[in-house]
């Protein structure tokens, strides 16, 4: 199968890339800058010079490959207060991915959360400024595209995540000789190792059906606390809970670390046969390696 994985030089992709490679697939990434292409060609995918904005680049892609993955987001401008703004560019990019696939019964799959029968899911899913675009993706198995949607938990771990919650959660408990959490900490994260996620993303493509929603969460929920917690073991500080009316201070831009969710994983693993391998958090976290000096 020939893929084109957008977002190509990023955290998941470093492993959905090798992944597809290992199967036998072929992969094509989109870089928009020269490192960006370096990192994608030493993934061993061949390099499609481009950006998001560039639409018509993205079409003649999609039409060359047999499925898309697409793992792209404008983060520098969600991270510059323009969230509209990046949700735009995305729909853009989602409306020309469909005007190449439309008829084809070829894959595309997407990031988010569609409706559902739960109303619990579909309340998480709304909150999210991108839920509009987890629903247009989901509408186009209505247009002939094998679409489907895969939710990714809020934590990613391994030693390829660099930006990542954790990253973050470390840097601020390392400014602020605290290792924080909001409230009692009993909130939870549904969490996942990048290697088992690539391994769904392959499985996806080769076998779920059109319209799948998947959950790429190997743990369901972990306490924040004890997140906190061994990230304070590591540190050698103290781990306690930040009250309310000083979570903005100590977080910053962090802010929603009281928020709380689970993800469900017992349908995407039967109908994948999906089996994760790798450390949970936790374990991982007591590897060691998030608090070595990394270049």
């Amino acid at each position: 199968m020939r893929v084109f994985v957008t977002g190509a030089s990023g955290h998941i992709a470093s492993a959905v890339i090798p992944e597809l490679r290992q199967a036998g697939h072929e992969v094509a990434g989109l870089a928009r800058s020269d490192a960006s292409a370096r990192a994608v060609s030493a993934l061993g995918a061949a390099v499609v010079r481009g950006d998001l904005a560039d639409l018509d680049g993205l079409r003649a892609a999609a039409a060359a490959a047999d499925a898309v993955v697409h793992l792209a987001f404008d983060h520098a401008t969600m991270m510059a207060g323009d969230f509209p703004g990046a949700v735009a560019t995305d729909r853009a990019v989602i409306g020309a991915f469909a005007d190449a696939l439309a008829g084809t019964g070829k894959a595309l799959i997407g990031v988010g959360l569609a409706a559902s029968g739960d109303t619990t899911v579909n309340a998480v899913a709304a909150a999210n400024p991108r839920h509009g675009l987890a629903a247009e993706i989901a509408g186009l198995t209505g247009r002939g595209v094998r679409s489907m949607l895969v939710a990714i938990p809020p934590v990613v771990h391994s030693d390829r995540d660099r930006h990542g919650f954790i990253p973050m959660l470390i840097g601020i408990a390392r400014k602020t000789g605290v290792s924080g959490y909001a409230g009692d900490g009993a909130n939870t994260w549904p969490a996942a190792h990048t290697l088992d996620v690539a391994r769904l993303y392959r499985l996806a493509l080769e076998q779920a059906p059109a319209g799948a929603q998947l959950y790429a969460a190997t743990e369901e929920g972990i306490p924040v606390r004890e997140i906190a917690e061994a990230i304070a073991r590591h540190l050698g500080i103290a781990a306690r809970g930040i009250p309310d009316d000083e979570i903005g201070a100590h977080f910053g831009a962090f802010r929603f670390i009281g928020m709380g969710l689970t993800m469900p994983n017992e349908s995407t693993r039967r109908l994948l046969d999906w089996k994760p391998e790798h450390p949970g958090l936790i374990a991982d976290l007591d590897e060691g390696h998030y608090f070595e000096a990394r270049g």
